[in-house]
């Protein structure tokens, strides 16, 4: 029998996964003149970033399985790639239920807002919102040019982009605590504090209270700068999968190629530097560079530990946290009736926070974390609460159901004594049973779910550890994965590179310009 002989192709670039980041790249090289090809181990793009109908109860309600807002995403980005995405306001944004009583509904009209805060928490606590709004502003302004270039170090980054007045504030909050920057504005309210520091300063992190570095991730969430946000999370209209369609549908449209269902067996080297990529099933291809859209740790497999700078492999080492986050995909038959609130304001359009209802929530919180940090379940887990198809009615089916999620901070990536697959099913019960205190009658309305533990972020996304940051967001700046990776002609443009993880584009933006960078400057040696 005659050997088959593998057809080798070549081209410009190759970009391994068709992530978000993955697919920003290929826009920008292939819009520059290079021929991209994009390799994707799944039958459908998007990575964590797609729309899915995962309810065999409800299969025509469409549903963001995975990431779920688009907020920090960059606007330069769409501009210089030429990409539109129908983003939609949330009004209100934030909804804290109480089991008193009481409830808190932020969204635009001011007025509105400060009687909420009277009426819930006090006039310090309003005064002191304010003062962390416009001062977060301040930073965020001027932060942003830097996200869309090479990163320096948290000190160089304040002196060149930090107005003077604020550099020892932002150096204070990049390397310190969430709660330590928020105590600065003189909150009276512990529950206040909570909310914000689990929405923004927790976030997809194996952090807590106490931690350094979580002042970093509250920054990171606070970086909304999409036209009309005002400095909150927008819904995508469709579902996150809009979003990766629609640079997919820009990448095409300037010459780039995206092959789905084509897994990479192995990086190729030759005498130290990326050649190309060898697929699952024996086909080349050869490249003058390769972009890896996955974590990097999936990255250091497939062109193996020994290939890369011992730095590099010590800073992965120190990166390294498993994942801690769970999301529970719920298809509705109705809308949740809360205790507090019995009558339509909208409630159900912005992120609903549960949190512990004790007289002492950020040590509830705080023992929480101390469980999950054991291999436990937390009793009362913080849970934030999405309903998007009653900001996007689009993605509703013609039984009228309603998409939902409940993204769970914190749960085990192991559980000590026992498995996921014998215990999630009873914590997906407990969850809706801590809604239910909130909502009676609510569980009755859940017609079906689909979880997403940290072990099945790993095995259904790809994510090594199952973490959603690739590299957690205490690490800022010049400590997350670099774009050129010490091997020549090997690239990263994950979401574990600067500026953070969560669906931003800039790790795509920005790896794409080093990589022309660096051709142009190899074609004039």
């Amino acid at each position: 029998m005659r050997e088959q002989v593998q057809r080798t192709q070549r081209t410009d670039v190759i970009i391994v996964g068709a992530g978000h980041n993955g697919l920003i790249a290929a826009t920008m090289l292939a819009k520059a003149g290079l021929r991209v090809t994009v390799v994707e181990e799944r039958p459908v793009i998007g990575g964590a970033t797609k729309t899915e109908y995962p309810f065999k109860k409800a299969p025509q309600l469409g549903t963001s399985t995975a990431s779920y807002l688009l907020g920090l995403m960059p606007p330069e980005i769409m501009e210089r790639t030429g990409v539109k995405i129908e983003v939609i306001r949330r009004r209100p944004h934030y909804f804290l239920p109480m089991l008193d009583g009481r409830h808190l509904l932020l969204g635009t009209d001011q007025g509105a807002m400060r009687e909420e805060f009277l009426a819930m928490f006090s006039e310090a606590d309003w005064r002191a919102n304010g003062a962390l709004a416009q001062e977060i502003g301040q930073i965020r302004d001027d932060l942003a040019p830097s996200w869309l270039e090479e990163p320096l170090s948290a000190h160089a980054t304040a002196e060149r982009y930090i107005r003077p007045t604020l550099r020892e504030v932002f150096l204070n909050l990049v390397t310190g605590t969430v709660e330590d920057y928020l105590a600065r504005f003189g909150f009276e309210s512990e529950l206040l504090v909570a909310m914000y520091a689990v929405t923004d300063g927790f976030s997809g992190l194996s952090a807590s209270f106490g931690t350094p570095g979580t002042g970093m991730n509250f920054l990171v969430h606070n970086m909304c700068r999409l036209p009309g946000a005002d400095g909150t999370w927008m819904v995508a209209k469709g579902g996150m999968g809009a979003v990766a369609h629609a640079f997919a549908d820009a990448a095409r449209s300037h010459g780039a190629e995206i092959l789905v269902g084509s897994p990479v067996a192995r990086i190729a080297t030759t005498n130290g530097a990326a050649t190309g990529v060898v697929l699952a099933g024996g086909r080349e291809l050869t490249a003058n560079a390769v972009i890896v859209n996955a974590d990097p740790y999936r990255l250091r497999e497939m062109v193996t530990r020994a290939a890369l700078p011992e730095a590099l492999n010590e800073r992965l080492d120190r990166c390294q946290r498993t994942g801690t986050t769970m999301k529970i995909n719920m298809a509705l038959s109705e809308l949740p009736r809360f205790s507090c609130l019995q009558e339509n304001r909208g409630q159900h359009n912005g992120t609903i926070h549960l949190l512990p209802q004790g007289e002492h929530p950020i040590a509830e919180i705080r023992a929480g974390y101390e469980r999950v940090a054991r291999g436990e379940l937390a009793e009362f887990p913080t849970v934030e609460w999405y309903i998007h198809t009653q900001v996007d009615p689009s993605l509703r089916d013609a039984a009228g159901h309603h998409n939902s999620a409940f993204f769970v901070q914190w749960v085990p990536y192991e559980l000590a004594g026992r498995s996921w697959d014998q215990e999630e099913s009873r914590y997906v019960d407990h969850i809706i049973g801590i809604a239910e205190r909130f909502c009676p009658g609510f569980r009755k309305t859940v017609v079906d779910t689909y979880t997403l533990t940290p072990a099945k972020i790993e095995s259904e996304i790809g994510i090594r550890y199952g973490h959603i940051h690739h590299i957690d967001n205490t690490f800022g700046f010049d400590q997350r994965m670099p774009y050129a990776t010490g091997v020549a002609g090997l690239y990263s443009c994950s979401a574990g590179c600067h500026p953070a993880g969560s669906v931003i584009g800039a790790a795509g933006h920005n790896c794409a310009q080093r990589v022309l960078a660096d051709l142009c400057a190899s074609l004039h040696r």
